[in-house]
């Protein structure tokens, strides 16, 4: 009741506005104020409203109009109630105020009786609306019904007409099937057609008009499971028909095993065509290797283009088609699929190991590590289909490629020396006219040394293509350990080195073939300094740089120290010089011999000259100290004597040569020179004649001085001279002692072997009368 007044009386403070209800308290004097009005300053802030019953702008009209549109008929009886009970209220205050204020109330009559007949009127006015709305109300309820009624009406007629569509649709699978399984027509319509019709007819088949249906459906559909087996038979399917067929007639129902037993056999003939293709290309496998092979039509990376997007491409079409057909299939999932896959693999591992066996030339690396990329990737690509379809033997082949190349390369490393080697050997062999010096040997040997390297080094730059980064091979196991260490490291790098020693060493070693030239002493000295270069700095080098761009696993295989290898290079070093000493110490002790076998050293005459043999072989002594000087240090010589240039060479022992005794002593007896040799022998130091010659100019000359003389020595021994032939003895070796004695790394070398050639001249002559020593002297000047 409380809602109902505040809503009747608006926003205008009537009495019950204060208490909730139409009998509350009331404050005093609250009837005259609302009839006197709230004060001015209220009136004149309030903006004036109509509506507001006790306001002094109030419209009756406005404010039925207003309770009418916004109060439901139940507000408005309640509003009727609360004005009677106003009304009544209103009566006994007017009496009341009747005699305090009787003029007034004689002018509020006509306001109060004006009102209501206002309220009587709004009483009809709402008698009428509440009869109104009932009226609406048994409408709309009559009206819902209907509507109710009629919504079932046509949710049964929308199922009638769908079961008379689905009616009408089963009618006509028939002909839509006729229409789309007709030869050239839409195949896949027709089996979506009878997938969906299919169920329906099974349920109703024991229907007759149903059962018609069905047997016409199945027979067209029986004619077409028959056009798509002999369609399947064709060889001209490619994969993506082939699956489309295969998938049709699963869908009629044919039996898994028969389907999967035509798919494979087709799938393989088509793939063994495309194997044939390839091996077209490829010249005939020759088992004796005696004819001679072709070259190939394509290069390495076509035909794995061509291998990949055919063969590898449609084996991975076919083999995903096969699992999405029949995996999970009875009779299908027996290994078939791995079997068939295995079997065709190996053969086109085997047409691709022809193929690279055919890359004979090293022709452009980064070409064959392309086509060897591409061929893991779409293997790789096969591999997740197919775990079991040749994963080691892909991976052993990429390896077995990589590891072939890197073997030609040491191959060609080991050519590119030898014609390196070759050239050398031309240079110091070519003709030079007169005054016009050709390449020293430090050019010779820098141009050699710096050629091996710098294509060792391409080669590594080369090699280094199979462990890039972007290769996708690179990250298998072979090529993070293995290959860096016993292909690169051990298989190329150590190995060229040795074979460069084993090479080098070969001049020494090896024994010359039959009417072939033997290797010119400058090229044995050449490989000397070589070698000892590779020892000192070179292999080191090479190591690191080998070790930096394919770096060896901790846990990888032992690899080769590279002190191993520096003891190697110096062994060969150590033996071509050797050689060397032993060639050019033969060289000049041939002549000697000969000049010593051809003489009459007991017809001779008088000597007057130094022989021209003599001469010749300090300038060979001389023409090999200025080589071996080009390449080697100097030495340490022993500290000579201040008289070594002017020393006697006595036909007696040394112990009693002019220079170190009077020159004018004479034996005043004969004695027994060959006991004063052999008794000389006993005190002086044993000459090693063969021993191992350092790496320094003076250890080199000596040696070749040793052999010289001692060659000399034997000589002697083996001839019978008269007096003026060990006068020529005499001659000849002070000659040699004037001149050979700087050459040496010890003075006492020489004199011992001359004074033994003294010996030994006077030991074997008729007549051992020897020349006076200002004689030989000044004849060696003269000479």
């Amino acid at each position: 009741m409380a809602e109902v007044e505040a809503a009747g009386t608006g926003a205008g403070g009537s009495p019950e506005s204060g208490t909730g209800t139409g009998t509350g308290w009331r404050r005093p004097h609250g009837p005259l104020q609302r009839y006197y009005g709230p004060p001015a300053a209220e009136t004149a802030e309030a903006a004036p409203d109509p509506a507001d019953i006790n306001g002094p702008h109030f419209d009756p009209e406005v404010f039925l109009t207003k309770v009418r549109s916004e109060c439901p008929l139940g507000q408005l009886l309640a509003r009727e109630a609360a004005l009677g009970r106003e009304i009544r209220a209103l009566d006994s205050d007017m009496q009341t105020l009747l005699y305090e204020n009787y003029n007034k109330f004689i002018s509020a009559t006509d306001t109060i009786r004006k009102m209501k007949v206002d309220f009587r009127r709004m009483e009809a006015e709402m008698d009428d609306l509440a009869a109104n709305m009932a009226a609406i109300s048994t409408s709309s309820a009559r009206v819902s019904a209907a509507l109710q009624d009629r919504h079932r009406r046509g949710a049964q007629l929308a199922g009638v007409q769908a079961l008379l569509r689905k009616l009408q649709s089963l009618v006509e699978v028939p002909g839509r099937l006729r229409q789309w399984a007709a030869p050239g027509a839409e195949p896949a319509r027709a089996l979506r057609c009878h997938a969906r019709a299919r169920a329906v007819l099974r349920h109703y088949r024991h229907l007759p008009s149903f059962r018609a249906i069905e047997d016409e459906s199945h027979a067209i559909m029986a004619d077409l499971a028959q056009r798509l087996r002999a369609r399947l038979r064709d060889d001209t399917l490619d994969p993506k028909e082939l699956t489309e067929c295969v998938e049709m007639l699963l869908q009629l129902e044919e039996p898994p095993e028969e389907l999967c037993e035509e798919f494979l056999s087709h799938a393989t003939a088509r793939l063994e065509a495309e194997l044939a293709a390839l091996e077209a290309e490829l010249p005939p496998a020759d088992p004796s290797g005696t004819a001679a092979t072709p070259p190939p039509a394509s290069d390495i990376l076509d035909f794995v283009d061509r291998g990949s997007s055919a063969f590898v491409g449609n084996l991975c079409l076919l083999a995903a088609s096969y699992r999405s057909l029949f995996e999970g299939r009875p009779g299908a999932g027996d290994g078939r699929l791995e079997a068939f896959a295995a079997a065709l693999t190996t053969r086109y591992f085997e047409l691709l190991e022809r193929r690279l066996a055919l890359e004979r030339g090293l022709g452009d690396t980064s070409l064959l590590v392309r086509a060897l990329d591409r061929f893991h990737r779409r293997l790789r690509a096969l591999l997740e289909l197919l775990p079991a379809a040749g994963a080691e033997a892909g991976a052993a082949l990429v390896a077995r490629a990589a590891r072939e190349r890197v073997d030609r390369y040491l191959r060609a490393l080991q050519t590119f020396f030898l014609g390196c080697l070759g050239d050398v050997r031309q240079a110091l062999a070519a003709p030079r006219p007169p005054g016009k010096e050709g390449p020293g040997l430090p050019d010779l040997l820098a141009t050699l040394a710096s050629s091996v390297l710098s294509q060792l080094k391409a080669v590594l730059a080369y090699v280094q293509l199979f462990t890039a980064k972007d290769v996708a091979f690179a990250s298998l196991p072979y090529f993070k350990g293995e290959f860096c260490v016993e292909a690169v490291r051990e298989g190329l790098v150590v190995a060229f080195v040795r074979w460069l020693c084993r090479t080098a060493r070969g001049f020494a070693d090896g024994p010359a073939e039959r009417g072939a030239p033997a290797a010119p002493p400058a090229l044995l000295l050449l490989l000397a300094r070589l070698c000892l270069d590779y020892e000192a700095t070179t292999i080191s080098y090479i190591l690191i740089l080998t070790d930096e761009q394919f770096p060896p696993q901790d846990t990888g295989p032992a690899v080769t120290p590279g002190p191993a290898l520096c003891a190697e290079a110096r062994g060969a070093a150590q033996r071509l010089l050797d050689h060397y000493v032993q060639v050019q110490g033969a060289a000049v002790a041939q002549m000697l011999r000969k000049s010593v076998e051809t003489r009459d050293w007991l017809g001779t005459v008088e000597p007057r000259n130094v022989r021209a043999v003599m001469k010749r072989v300090v300038e060979d002594i001389t023409a090999i100290d200025v080589q071996v000087g080009q390449l080697f240090e100097e030495g340490v010589r022993r500290a000579q004597s201040s008289d070594s240039s002017r020393r006697a060479f006595s036909v007696y022992s040394s112990s009693r040569a002019p220079g170190r005794y009077a020159p004018s002593y004479t034996p005043s007896a004969p004695m027994d020179t060959h006991l004063l040799s052999n008794i000389q022998k006993l005190f002086s130091e044993r000459i090693d004649i063969f021993s191992p010659v350092e790496f320094n100019k003076v250890s080199v000359l000596t040696g070749i001085i040793k052999i010289s003389l001692k060659t000399l020595l034997e000589c002697v021994r083996l001839r019978t001279l008269g007096r003026f032939g060990l006068q020529q003895v005499q001659v000849d070796g002070h000659y040699l002692q004037l001149y050979l004695w700087r050459f040496a790394a010890d003075e006492r070398v020489v004199q011992g072997l001359l004074d033994e050639v003294a010996a030994s001249a006077t030991h074997r002559c008729l007549d051992p009368v020897p020349m006076e020593h200002s004689v030989v002297e000044l004849i060696c000047e003269r000479g």
